[in-house]
C-alpha cells in the first residue's frame, strides 16, 4: 500500500512543508483580480491581494480542473495506490463537490474523500495528521474516523474581524449577519460550526475587548492541554507576534507559528484578520 495525501490552498501550508513531504499533493484554488485568474499562493501573494481589494474587483474561484486532473495522474503515475483526500469545508466553497466530481472518474485507487467543514490552518493541521497517520503505518481504513475525531474533537479555529465588509461582498457572511446586525462596532467571534459555516461564537464592544475575548476563550478550552497553536493574520504581523507573547506564558504550547493567511482566504476576511487554530496533542 502506497498512500498520498491531496488537498487544495486553502489549507494554507507552506511551501517548505509541502516540499517536505513527497506524498503530499496540492491543488490551488483561484483568485480572481479584473477578471484575470491568478493560482492561490503561486501566482499571486497576500499583500497583493489586500492592496488591490478595495480598487480592483477580487473574487475567488474554484481549482482549476486542468490542475485537478493533471495532479491525480502524478499521483497515479508515481505508483500511489491509496488517497487522502481533505478539502476546504463545503458549506464555504464549492471546491469540495468539485473534487468529488473528478474523483468519480478515477479508476485503480482507493479513495477516502474528507470534508473537513473548516479551513485555513484548522484544515492544514487535519492534512498534517493525516501525513503522521499514513508515516505510522495506519490501517486506511482508520484514517477517515481519526480525522473526524481531530475536526470535531481536538481542534478549534475561530477568529475576529475589524469589518464584515469582505465576508459580506464574497457571500460567506453565513449565519453570523444575523446575530450582529449592522453595528459594526460589535466585532464578532467567529467559528465554524458542525455544518461548515461561519456562526458567531462571541462578541464584543471593540476589537481590543474581542482579542481578549478570543484569548479566554483558548484558556477556557484548553487549560493545560498540550497544544499546536496557529495565529493567523493579514496585513497584521506586528499584532500577531504581539498576542503571540502574550500566549504563550498562559498556554501548554509544544508549536506557535505565526502564518499569512493564504489569499484565497483573505479575499472574504480582509487585512486585519486574527486568527487562532488550536490542535489538542494526544
Amino acid at each position: 500500500m502506497k498512500v498520498a495525501v491531496l488537498t487544495d490552498s486553502a489549507s494554507n501550508l507552506s511551501e517548505a512543508f509541502i516540499k517536505e513531504h513527497k506524498n503530499l499533493f496540492v491543488v490551488p484554488l483561484m483568485i480572481v483580480v479584473d477578471g484575470k485568474e491568478y493560482r492561490d499562493q503561486l501566482e499571486i501573494s497576500a499583500s497583493e491581494v489586500y492592496k488591490k481589494l478595495d480598487a480592483h474587483e477580487v473574487k475567488t474561484s474554484l481549482p482549476a480542473l486542468t490542475d485537478l486532473n493533471e495532479t491525480l495522474a502524478t499521483i497515479k503515475k508515481d505508483g500511489y495506490t491509496h488517497l487522502v483526500v481533505i478539502n476546504i469545508s463545503s458549506g464555504l466553497s464549492g471546491t469540495f463537490n468539485s473534487f468529488r466530481l473528478a474523483l468519480e472518474e478515477v479508476k485503480d485507487l482507493k479513495i477516502s474523500h474528507f470534508d473537513t467543514k473548516t479551513l485555513g490552518g484548522g484544515e492544514g493541521f487535519i492534512v498534517e495528521y493525516a501525513l503522521e497517520l499514513i508515516e505510522k503505518n495506519t490501517a486506511f481504513s482508520k484514517i477517515l474516523p481519526l480525522l473526524k475525531e481531530l475536526r470535531n474533537k481536538d481542534s478549534m479555529a475561530y477568529y475576529t474581524i475589524n469589518t464584515l465588509k469582505y465576508l459580506r461582498e464574497g457571500g460567506r457572511i453565513g449565519k453570523v449577519e444575523g446575530t450582529i446586525g449592522d453595528l459594526l462596532h460589535i466585532k464578532p467571534v467567529i467559528t465554524v460550526n458542525e455544518e461548515g459555516v461561519y456562526v458567531t461564537l462571541s462578541k464584543a464592544f471593540g476589537l481590543k475587548r474581542s482579542l481578549l475575548k478570543m484569548k479566554s476563550i483558548l484558556i477556557d478550552e484548553y487549560k493545560d492541554d498540550l497544544i499546536d497553536l496557529i495565529i493567523h493574520f493579514g496585513n497584521n504581523e506586528d499584532k500577531a507576534k504581539e498576542l503571540a507573547e502574550k500566549l504563550k506564558p498562559v498556554l501548554n504550547i509544544r508549536n506557535l507559528k505565526l502564518v499569512r493567511l493564504t489569499p484565497v482566504l483573505g479575499v472574504h476576511t480582509g487585512p486585519e484578520i486574527i486568527a487562532y487554530i488550536v490542535r489538542r496533542i494526544k
